[in-house]
């Protein structure tokens, strides 16, 4: 077994506490800090819509022009409204049958009825296809973000909360877009409704001048109260995702050892945080509706005593308070609209700057996962199996704790050299580092002659495959878990299945090729599983073949029918062979290879044939373990028959 399987057993099996989620970072030119005043808030705000607005210009300016169009169809009902009381309504109410004026008062109202609906379609459809496309995108550039994520970022940021920014963040994040129309469409209706009320009567305008700031100051206000709860909610969502991953994950463990109750427990603990983070969000909310509501009405209240006096007075006629009346009542919901996006902005904030932490880390090794594979050979690389050196290497995961240390190591082409050593010793760690899952932190590897580093990624991909002791797959047929986006026949399929001796087990499957794996491969045993996991490797014609224990859970015999395989060459160049590293654990496996490296303590202490490095007493040592191991196994594999 490789160390990193061993010595990291799953949480749920040693841990009692909740494990630590890591702190998300946060995009300073995007996420508001908490306590930040309404200003700065509104600033960050038009920074990220602004972003969406240029990621989606045409749909986004349809919306802002439908909204645009919405007001200035609000404003001209009202005036039509007004106009239908002064010549239609007061003449009847006189006794008089203006009936022309009807006619065309119907007509005025037909027409701005529909453009008002025409307005609403057009900002609503725009609204959302830009809110729908926006995500579709972050969702996009969070999931290659992912895949082109080094190895050392993968392992500080735990699954569950790379979810929750893939999902949740990316939907809060979007929530401040859909109201932006129809608040950009509210800002023109105050501008139509200040000149229009100016027109009508100035004591209407100062009301509404009056009215109009209390809005914003209250909606600033709030908008800058619900930075903290809002940012800490979005963190709770992150670490309730990954207790729930991590739970599920080890349901095996988890009901092994009986601790579902603590589980359990963990996973409420954590639901009930982010509740108590809602529900202060949800304080916040009830608070600021109801003040928010009343604002309009009051302003209707205003309206009516001061244009009854006015009325009385003989400077405006009762059409126009009507008319400013309605106006006023227009207002009520695209100032709920308003303070909706005052209220999701602080979300919206938080979460884009939880996928900008994201999206900032540093490619390390990869590309983007986007690059088409160059099925081409370089000209730098030897086109027959290339040789492999260390030289010097160092590397560690924390910073002045080495896991391997001046490892210096050269396999010759076509040569099959087992790594051997005790659990923790480096072995997967040098596997990785040969196919660049990171980057040493001292010396250099090279391939056929040429350093990793000047190799792009698909160059390396197509030379070097690495096959990992816990072989997954996806839940999707066999033939695309082996080919995994390769057009190959059936004959390519069965050739390398044969190969990986996976052909047997695969034909007696209800569908053969087509056989559709369950989650992570579960419908396969653990040996069928890595077998699989080797022939989507073969399928590639690697020149450089990397096991990582990857035939731990195969029997003997038939991991040395495979490893036997593997020396008669590539498949397409049946005399230039692979070279081949193996982490092994068996004394059957050490015995084929043609060297062996024995690994201390992240150095390579030994390197020789079987024979030869027995007279190391720590390889002695170990290998004597593995016999014993061996022949237990055998023992057991007899007594489970017999």
């Amino acid at each position: 077994m490789s160390e990193r399987s061993s010595a990291e057993p799953p949480a749920a099996e040693l841990q009692t506490d909740p494990p630590p989620v890591a702190e998300p970072q946060t995009d300073a030119a995007l996420v508001p800090e908490r306590g930040l005043d309404g200003a700065g808030l509104a600033r960050s705000g038009l920074t990220l819509v602004s972003r969406f607005a240029r990621m989606e210009p045409w749909p986004f300016s349809l919306a802002l022009f439908g909204g645009t169009a919405w007001a200035a169809t609000v404003v001209g009902s009202t005036v039509v409204i007004g106009m239908v009381n002064d010549r239609v309504i007061v003449p009847v109410l006189a006794g008089e049958t203006p009936r022309s004026a009807a006619l065309w008062a119907a007509l005025a109202l037909l027409v701005v009825g529909v453009l008002r609906g025409g307005s609403v379609v057009l900002r609503r459809w725009y609204g959302s296809v830009t809110e729908a496309r926006v995500q579709a995108e972050l969702r996009r550039q969070v999931a290659d973000r992912v895949l082109a994520m080094p190895l050392s970022e993968h392992r500080k940021r735990p699954t569950g909360q790379l979810l929750a920014v893939a999902d949740s963040d990316v939907t809060f994040s979007t929530w401040a877009l859909m109201p932006v129309p129809l608040t950009f469409g509210l800002v023109a209706l105050l501008v139509f409704s200040i000149i229009s009320l100016l027109i009508a009567d100035w004591t209407f305008a100062l009301i509404a001048a009056v009215l109009f700031p209390l809005l914003v100051g209250v909606s600033r206000w709030f908008s800058s109260r619900m930075v903290e709860p809002a940012t800490r909610s979005q963190e709770q969502v992150a670490r309730v995702s990954a207790i729930a991953h991590e739970s599920f994950e080890g349901a095996l463990v988890v009901k092994t050892l009986g601790r579902e109750a603590e589980e359990s427990d963990r996973f409420n603990g954590a639901a009930g945080a982010l509740r108590t983070q809602r529900l202060r969000l949800a304080r916040l909310s009830s608070s600021y509706h109801p003040l928010v509501d009343a604002l309009p009405l009051l302003g209707m209240v205003a309206l009516i005593a001061v244009g009854a006096y006015r009325v009385r007075a003989g400077a405006v006629t009762s059409g126009e308070v009507l008319a400013a009346v309605t106006l006023f009542g227009w207002l009520n919901f695209p100032v709920r609209v308003a303070g909706f996006l005052f209220e999701s902005l602080p979300r919206s904030l938080v979460s884009m700057g939880r996928i900008e932490s994201l999206l900032d880390v540093d490619d390390g090794v990869d590309a983007s996962p986007a690059e088409a594979v160059d099925e081409r050979r370089h000209d730098r690389l030897p086109p027959e199996a290339p040789s492999v050196s260390f030289d010097s290497v160092r590397f560690g995961f924390e910073p002045g704790v080495d896991v391997l240390t001046d490892v210096n190591l050269r396999i010759e082409p076509g040569e099959v050299m087992a790594v051997v050593g005790a659990t923790g010793a480096g072995k997967s760690t040098l596997c990785e580092l040969l196919v660049r899952l990171d980057e040493p932190s001292a010396g250099h590897i090279e391939l056929g002659g040429v350093a990793l580093g000047e190799l792009t990624p698909s160059e390396l991909r197509s030379t070097v495959a690495l096959v990992f002791q816990e072989s997954f797959l996806f839940a999707t047929s066999l033939r695309d878990n082996v080919a995994l986006g390769r057009h190959l026949d059936d004959h390519e399929l069965w050739e390398v299945l044969e190969r990986a001796r996976a052909r047997r087990f695969v034909e007696q499957l209800p569908g053969g090729l087509d056989t559709v794996m369950g989650e992570r491969g579960v419908t396969l045993s653990g040996g069928q599983r890595q077998r699989v996991a080797l022939a989507r490797a073969l399928v590639r014609r690697p020149r450089v073949l990397v096991l990582d224990d990857a035939t731990s859970a195969v029997d003997p015999v038939v991991e040395a029918e495979i490893l036997g395989g593997l020396r008669d060459g590539s498949g397409r160049h049946e005399s230039s062979g692979m070279t081949v590293l193996v982490v092994a654990h068996r004394l059957s496996t050490i015995a084929m290879a043609d060297r062996i490296a024995f690994l201390e303590s992240g150095r390579v202490t030994a390197v020789g044939t079987h024979g030869q490095l027995l007279e190391h007493p720590g390889y002695e040592a170990l290998v004597t373990a593995y016999e014993r191991d061996d022949v237990a196994g055998a023992a057991s594999s007899i007594g489970a028959t017999g």
